[in-house]
């Protein structure tokens, strides 16, 4: 595997293209923005969309024994009191006095100061830290009309607490059985002190989580089985295995409830940074959250009853997405013209097929080209475009990661044939018009899903 990034994807090129081209923008941009805040786009909206439907597919659809949750943002206090988020859901925070900004202390290496540049040659800005101190992460808010400790709440900083705490619900109201498991996509929040790299690291991010109730003995072999099942889904929609690895933490990189945990890490442009983690829990959430509610989550089988272990693959959907663009991006010359292009996979594609009449002011090639269109909307996302020369559209189509244009032209209305043009390949071939929403559909990859 290579130990640097190897490409022409830079987080920053990624993220032009992102704005140019309706995919990502800074949020409360006429504002001057919000740190780290993005709203996404019309095909930002279908990228991430895409995304969460095959984790989704994958993850329940394709399975039998996983059931979908979708919990409240807010939850009772005592939750997190429970999960020990209140007490250690925290960064070691330092201060500079120098350029008023805030550090993470345990990654001062890539800290800089941010005061201007000294004018004099020779002199560098160096930043005049305080004492660290711990920084919760959790953003608060309060529940009714009054500001007062009691009614103090905090928005959620992970899904998985909301399954935990269903799991009576679940388990009481499903037909469910260990090993099983609740899945869960949904916003969480956490008031990071230095987020940043675009989509990377943000405040506010949409987690795709999945815990997996298994008997005791069973659970490293599961852990085992979603940690290749997961690098597997990446593969399948197109990451480059080369910058795709597992690596296992070390055990003074455990968390205190953890017994195993592997990151799945992708090679993005600023390094190896983690894209999902899988973890062996044990049974020590449904402990917590047993002793602190007083109610018994434990599975209470005919001639058995234990408390479940748990091995909880947590990805998020922001990042995933952003992956899935950095290793999509691509940049060449085809004779002597530059060309940009997101190579993303079929299956997550934001436009699956665009229909262009080849003169868009000419009514019969604009007829035969609106009814192609029509015909191809109930089955997938496709996109009608008629405004500009041909070869620009071709380009915004690469630059919006289409898959396959169809083109109307002159001779269509003669043979009754249309030319489909292959993104990655350029190739166009001529097809009949009768058969091209059988002939698309053909050439969507059917979908991949793990099996025990």
């Amino acid at each position: 595997m290579p130990e640097t990034y190897e490409g022409v994807a830079t987080i920053e090129k990624v993220a032009a293209l992102a704005r140019r081209r309706a995919f990502v923008f800074p949020s409360s941009d006429i504002y001057g923005g919000l740190g780290s805040s993005y709203d996404y786009g019309h095909y930002g909206v279908l990228l991430k969309q895409n995304v969460k439907a095959e984790w989704q597919r994958a993850l329940v659809q394709e399975r039998e024994d996983i059931v979908l949750l979708d919990s409240a943002i807010i939850l009772n206090p005592k939750v997190w009191v429970a999960s020990g988020h209140l007490a250690g859901f925290s960064d070691p925070m330092v201060d500079c006095r120098t350029c008023k900004l805030r550090f993470r202390a345990d990654d001062l290496e890539n800290a800089q100061c941010g005061r201007k540049p000294s004018k004099h040659p020779g002199e560098t800005p160096e930043c005049d830290l305080t004492e660290a101190r711990e920084f919760n992460l959790m953003f608060e808010t309060y529940v009714g009309a009054m500001r007062e400790d009691s009614s103090r709440a905090y928005l959620r900083p992970e899904t998985a607490q909301g399954i935990f705490v269903n799991f009576k619900n679940v388990t009481s109201s499903m037909r469910v059985k260990p090993p099983f498991g609740i899945a869960q996509i949904g916003k969480s929040f956490r008031n990071e002190i230095t987020p940043g790299n675009f989509l990377f690291r943000m405040r506010e991010f949409e987690q795709m989580e999945m815990e997996f109730f298994v008997p005791p003995a069973e659970a490293q072999q599961w852990f085992e089985f979603w940690v290749e099942a997961r690098r597997r889904w990446y593969v399948e929609l197109g990451l480059r295995e080369s910058h795709l690895r597992v690596r296992a933490h070390e055990a003074d990189e455990l968390s205190h409830y953890s017994s195993a945990t592997s990151d799945l890490e992708y090679l993005f442009p600023i390094g190896w940074s983690e894209l999902e983690g899988i973890a062996n829990r044990g049974d020590y959430d449904l402990r917590a959250h047993a002793e602190h509610s007083g109610t018994k989550l434990e599975w209470i089988g005919q001639d058995e009853r234990y408390v479940p272990h748990v091995v909880e693959p947590a990805a998020g959907a922001d990042r995933a997405a952003l992956a899935f663009m950095v290793d999509a991006y691509d940049e060449e010359v085809i004779e002597e013209r530059p060309r940009t292009v997101l190579r993303l996979h079929p299956r997550i594609a934001p436009v699956k097929a665009a229909v262009l009449p080849l003169v868009g002011n000419d009514s019969a090639l604009v007829e035969r080209a609106r009814a192609l269109y029509e015909a191809l909307r109930p089955h997938m996302a496709v996109e009608y475009d008629a405004s500009a020369a041909i070869g620009k559209r071709y380009r915004r189509q690469d630059e919006i990661g289409t898959p396959w244009a169809l083109t109307i032209d002159h001779q269509t209305l003669d043979d009754g044939t249309v030319t489909i043009r292959d993104r990655d390949s350029l190739a166009q071939e001529r097809i009949p018009l009768e058969g091209a929403v059988e002939l698309v559909r053909d050439r969507l990859p059917e979908p991949w899903s793990p099996r025990a």
